[in-house]
């Protein structure tokens, strides 16, 4: 039986592709861009580029996190996707208050990104 030490040192490397947690991360980030297109030109290094960065960022830290050597480390990317999802949510708070798009989109997405959240964290959970 291995000790600690060792267990936490064993790869747990996953296929990303075939997480649902990934699939559904490209999933959202691909409905963010297409939401986001029609923000201000104004807002294209401001809003614009901060929810589509974090959107992408649910799902790479998935992926790179996915190639780790321990749980524990697979485990700290997965805490960084979750907190993007979180980012996301609080940018679509922002652009709703700004009325730069339709709020039932607007809550629609935030019920996503809630969902993709709870899922990293029961994911992240049985590691």
């Amino acid at each position: 039986m291995m000790d600690k030490q060792q267990d936490s040192k064993v790869a747990v490397q996953h296929n990303f592709r075939k997480l649902k947690i990934y699939q559904r991360a490209i999933f959202f980030a691909v409905e963010i861009y297409a939401f986001s297109k029609d923000f201000p030109k104004s807002e294209t290094y401001g809003l614009t580029g901060q929810i589509r960065r974090a959107a992408i960022s649910i799902s790479l830290n998935i992926a790179e996190g996915s190639g780790s050597s321990s749980a524990k480390e697979f485990q700290r990317f997965l805490d960084i996707s979750r907190r993007s999802t979180y980012e996301v949510m609080s940018c679509l708070e922002i652009v709703a208050r700004l009325n730069y798009c339709n709020k039932k989109d607007v809550e629609r997405l935030i019920m996503e990104a809630d969902e993709i959240a709870a899922m990293i964290t029961g994911f992240s959970n049985k590691l």
